[in-house]
């Protein structure tokens, strides 16, 4: 285990190693810093040995530093049980199932519950081989196992034995006594159930999307059995089949050796072997079918649960809708959207004077033009001078060449220039 580096100064450890003030309140500081760090040190200890049960036997033993043994652990332990640090074992699996006692036999303390909190938190003492759970540990190991389950083969089994559970989690618990609590803890999380089925412990997980493990009932059994099955008739096919490979072998070697009755005596044996080899293969296929049809029922009871609850959602949803009040509301937003388009077309339209005033406003135009051009051209009663008009009152356009003398100009001219 990794030590602190406070631990080789010894002036810290003689401090550390001393026994507790009887009084915390004497000095609560010193009090509550030798607390800290002995409860750390035990934590650290228990993840590193991959623990989550401790006891004051080995704790003296695993923290013995120059033949002296901490003298301040069992008021340690008393203040973790007080503060649901830990936990006395046999406590820990009554708070599950009682049952769980009966086949840990060896596992577990095995005794009467006598000696409760209300002893252990008193000035009795702790016994050097009682044994604590830790509960931040376990329920970190027990974490640890659902997930490597999660991740492993025997995910596609929901109930399989717990020999088979040893052997999957043999990197994680240090030993069945490890594995037990953090069964417990799943237990107590309703991730697991564990029961004996004819002497043997099965364990059946929560399968992933399920809150809780469901209980275990006569299909859960059915199944295992013929899981069960199917292994044993696997490993009989599989010795078999080493068989028939030895009498070949064996028959080869007769022959080559000129032994041809005894060559054919085992090739007899060999294709019987290789008979029986087949036809619990044939038992065991059979089995394997049922396994899958059993798998695909259940997926088909998981489907159906699922419509029955999307139906009762939808009926819900659709409490209050009808298709007469589906009509009725798109008439009416039909009919909202036609007054709209009706508003915007007269709004569109903009607003026409009336007739009279139009007339009023032309004689007004008229006579403000006469008082502005008393000299001007008269224009028509009508108000309105046309193209025919104004050309009639101009003069008409000369028809014959203009005879122009050139020389007539000239003397003109001169004539200016004189005057000038």
């Amino acid at each position: 285990m990794t030590l602190p580096t406070e631990w080789e100064d010894d002036e810290r450890m003689n401090f550390m190693f001393s026994e507790f003030k009887e009084n915390r309140e004497v000095n609560v500081t010193d009090w509550d810093s030798k607390m800290d760090f002995w409860s750390a040190l035990i934590m650290r200890s228990c993840r590193q040995r991959g623990s989550v049960c401790i006891n004051l036997k080995d704790l003296n033993e695993t923290f013995r530093r120059k033949d002296r043994s901490p003298l301040g652990l069992p008021t340690v332990i008393q203040s973790m049980a007080r503060g649901g640090k830990i936990q006395r074992e046999s406590e820990f699996a009554a708070s599950v199932d009682c049952g769980w006692v009966s086949w840990s036999v060896g596992l577990l303390l095995v005794k009467p519950l006598k000696w409760t909190f209300s002893t252990l938190l008193g000035g009795g003492g702790v016994p050097l081989e009682d044994s604590f759970v830790v509960i931040e540990i376990v329920k970190e190991k027990a974490a640890e196992l659902l997930q490597l389950y999660r991740s492993s083969e025997l995910s596609n089994c929901s109930i399989f034995s717990f020999q088979e559970l040893c052997v999957l989690s043999s990197d994680i618990c240090a030993d069945e006594s490890t594995l037990c609590m953090a069964l417990l803890q799943l237990q107590k999380d309703k991730q697991v159930i564990v029961s004996l089925h004819e002497g043997e412990k099965i364990v059946k997980f929560c399968q992933a999307g399920q809150e809780r493990v469901s209980p275990l009932n006569d299909v859960d059994i059915g199944i295992y059995q013929l899981q069960r099955s199917e292994k044993l008739l696997g490993e009989r096919v599989e010795k078999l089949g080493r068989e028939a490979d030895r009498c070949k072998e064996e028959t080869r070697n007769l022959l080559r050796k000129g032994k041809k009755s005894q060559a054919l005596r085992c090739l007899r044996s060999q294709k019987r072997i290789e008979k029986r080899a087949n036809n619990l293969f044939a038992k065991m296929e059979s089995i394997r079918g049922i396994l899958d049809r059993i798998a695909m029922s259940q997926t088909d009871k998981m489907v159906m649960q699922a419509y029955q609850t999307g139906v009762a959602a939808l009926r819900l949803s659709l409490k209050d809708v009808s298709v007469e009040r589906a009509e009725s509301l798109v008439d009416q937003i039909q009919e909202l959207c036609d007054t709209q388009d009706e508003v915007s077309r007269t709004i569109s339209s903009g607003v026409n004077p009336a007739d009279e005033d139009m007339d009023g406003l032309e004689e007004e135009l008229k006579s403000l033009l006469e008082e502005g051009n008393p000299d001007s051209a008269s224009v028509p009663a009508d108000g309105v001078s046309s193209s025919e008009q104004i050309l009639s009152v101009l003069p008409d356009v000369p028809r014959s060449p203009l005879n122009v003398v050139s020389d007539g100009l000239e003397a003109k001219l001169e004539q200016l220039k004189m005057s000038d």
